[in-house]
């Protein structure tokens, strides 16, 4: 029977997006030759790199876009490219398991895959890190760069060849609420969502080293200076340090917290405040839930901190009132923007807080962030379209002669609009469900690792929403190492269906896709 979809095509293109990868390897490969560390590997891995990509794009010299074939473009590249990535951990050595064994090659996508979907879950711990040299840690903290404003994104801002489709392209590789259309060439808009987050990225980096100029951030040095904006403006969470940012002091911390919600927040509110709305972003019904959700949920965490953990200190030429309250304050709201916004860092270590206060942060993992933002889970805007529609059917339910359309930022949403925001929504939660289960299963198999159900659900809602860390044995402290390959390579699924919001994977696996 014919196919109805041009793989050949679709492949093709990918290739062009991994050829280009070559050019991102040249920062680690750069880093590298400066500290004298793993030169060979990345050099290995260019060279590697733009072979590969030149032989998938060699299947379509002159490939044709159709909406079809962008589907499978955008599941390809977000699937092939972490793998390709893999290289420079696997030529570099250690990687939390001897290289010989199988668990090497999983433990390497793991982590590729994490950084590319800004996962920030890890097979790292305390030992590998230290290990490892500075050019890798800088590709792990990079990939999650890559990824953040979206891998197809960057290629249609970049490559001529990739404009004619960019606009399917990008609401493929973003199937929620659409992207915003900011200019008038879908190339240009994706020049622009890039600029704003480079920019963002920067000014983190002048701050975040300007503290340690200033010697209020003794252990911020340049090179941590430039890898924590890497992972901060991606939500990704990655961190070079193994104690992620409880290796620094409460002005880094309180600096990292508004670029996590900066992240988490739509960035194309951001172009049209910076080019003459200004008052767009309060004005916009989203982001004021988001901030609301986040607000709430980091005044009950400060509470709860502050009257179970003993977090109170009274540093000297601080008033009482502030020095009791600001490290409760500090943490909750730290750690429920980074839950929040998907990024998962951690200010300290979260599986010390009572079972409350980590079920608050359990909740967080299912919020997310905002449309057009780099921020996972099931986003905010589908939660306030749900609430709203709630709303609208117990009113209608007393005035069953009404006609109330659901509005969002003023327009009225169609019910077609509704509806797969509803199934999205079943479909995130019934995977999350059956994940639990299947991981739960698997973990049995292994005699010696004890996986509680609230470990497993933790686990599967920071991987599927993107988010990082959990609780137990994959708390902000600890890591994925142990879990059963089967396990990590489930993950690794959940990872990739998770950025890509679940649809456009479920669409390449029915038959009327490929062939009606």
């Amino acid at each position: 029977m014919h196919l109805r979809v041009d793989w050949r095509a679709a492949t093709s293109l990918v290739g062009t997006v991994i050829k280009y990868l070559s050019v991102a390897l040249l920062l680690p490969l750069v880093t590298a030759l400066v500290y004298r560390e793993g030169v060979v590997a990345f050099g290995i891995s260019i060279g590697a790199v733009v072979v590969i990509g030149y032989f998938l794009e060699r299947l379509d010299p002159d490939p044709d876009l159709g909406a079809r074939e962008g589907f499978l473009m955008v599941a390809l590249t977000w699937l092939l490219v972490p793998i390709i990535a893999t290289l420079p951990y696997l030529l570099s050595g250690y990687l939390g398991e001897d290289p010989s064994t199988l668990s090497y090659p999983v433990n390497a996508l793991f982590e590729t895959m994490s950084g590319f979907t800004t996962t920030g879950a890890t097979v790292m711990g305390d030992i590998s890190l230290e290990r490892h040299s500075h050019a890798l840690l800088l590709w792990r903290q990079l990939t999650q760069w890559l990824g953040g404003m979206g891998i197809v994104v960057l290629a249609v801002a970049i490559l001529p060849e990739l404009s004619v489709g960019g606009a399917q392209l990008m609401d493929a590789e973003a199937p929620g609420p659409g992207i915003e259309k900011l200019t008038p060439r879908i190339a240009e808009t994706a020049r622009a969502l890039w600029l704003a987050y480079a920019g963002f990225t920067v000014l983190q980096f002048l701050l975040l080293y300007g503290l340690h100029l200033a010697g209020l951030a003794p252990n911020m040095g340049l090179y941590n200076a430039i890898a924590h904006p890497f992972t901060t403006m991606p939500t990704g969470g990655f961190s070079p340090e193994a104690r992620s940012i409880e290796a620094f002091s409460a002005a880094v911390q309180w600096v990292i917290i508004p670029f996590m919600i900066v992240a988490g927040t739509n960035f194309a509110l951001f172009w049209r405040a910076l080019t003459g709305e200004p008052g767009v972003l309060f004005e916009d019904s989203e982001f004021r839930f988001y901030l609301g959700i986040m607000g709430s949920l980091s005044a009950v965490g400060a509470v709860l901190l502050f009257t179970g953990a003993g977090l109170a200190m009274v540093p000297e030429l601080i008033p009482p009132i502030v020095s009791e309250w600001e490290p409760a304050l500090r943490h909750a709201t730290f750690q429920v923007v980074s839950i929040v916004t998907t990024t998962g860092y951690a200010s300290m270590d979260f599986n010390t807080w009572s079972g409350v206060t980590q079920y608050l942060l359990l909740f967080g993992m299912f919020i997310g962030g905002s449309a057009g933002s780099t921020g996972g889970a099931i986003k905010i805007v589908r939660w306030l379209v749900i609430i709203k529609s709630i709303r609208r059917e117990l009113f209608t339910t007393v005035h069953p002669e009404a006609v109330r359309p659901v509005r969002l930022g003023g327009r009225a949403l169609d019910e077609q609009a509704l509806r797969g925001i509803y199934v999205f929504t079943l479909l995130y939660l019934a995977i999350f469900l059956v994940a639990v289960v299947i991981i739960l299963i698997d973990a049995t198999r292994v005699s010696d690792f004890h996986l509680t159900a609230f470990d497993a659900m933790s686990a599967v809602a920071a991987t599927l929403g993107n988010v990082g860390p959990g609780f137990g044995v994959v708390g902000p402290m600890n890591s994925y190492l142990d879990f059963p390959r089967t396990s990590k390579l489930f993950m690794v699924f959940l990872m990739w269906i998770g950025r890509l919001e679940i649809i456009p994977v479920l669409v390449l696996l029915t038959s009327a896709y490929w062939r009606s």
